[in-house]
């Protein structure tokens, strides 16, 4: 709802007024009491919205969208991660062996086998 102003053109006074686009303007002036209350014509402010729930970023464009997505996908991989040749801590080479592991002694754990939805079709015998 936006705010129209007023000024009352027997007495001089103005006012500003909070009312519905589709409310009739107003007439009787608050402070004389007479009929002389005109609605003066504004550039028009637009609508203002506040409170949680309402962001600039809430109504970009396409095009913007496409552009920031463009600029947050990195070309190079980041600093944080290793580069070629470098290792992780924890990250054993090719030649190194944990200590006191035999090759058959250890049990990898079972990985879950997927959801019902997404195992391939069983195949029926004819």
């Amino acid at each position: 709802m936006p705010t129209y102003e007023y000024l009352c053109a027997a007495c001089g006074h103005e006012l500003e007024l909070f009312q519905n686009i589709s409310e009739a303007p107003k007439k009787k002036c608050p402070a004389c009491k007479r009929q002389k209350l005109k609605r003066k014509i504004g550039g028009g402010a637009g609508f203002l919205f506040k409170g949680s729930g309402f962001y600039l970023t809430d109504y970009r464009s396409d095009s913007y969208k496409k552009g920031a997505e463009a600029e947050a996908k990195p070309a190079e991989p980041s600093s944080a991660s290793p580069t070629a040749g470098e290792k992780t801590p924890g990250e054993k080479g090719a030649g190194e062996k944990k200590k006191g592991a035999t090759s058959g002694g250890e049990k990898k754990p079972a990985t879950p086998a997927p959801p019902a939805d997404q195992q391939p079709p069983k195949k029926r015998a004819r």
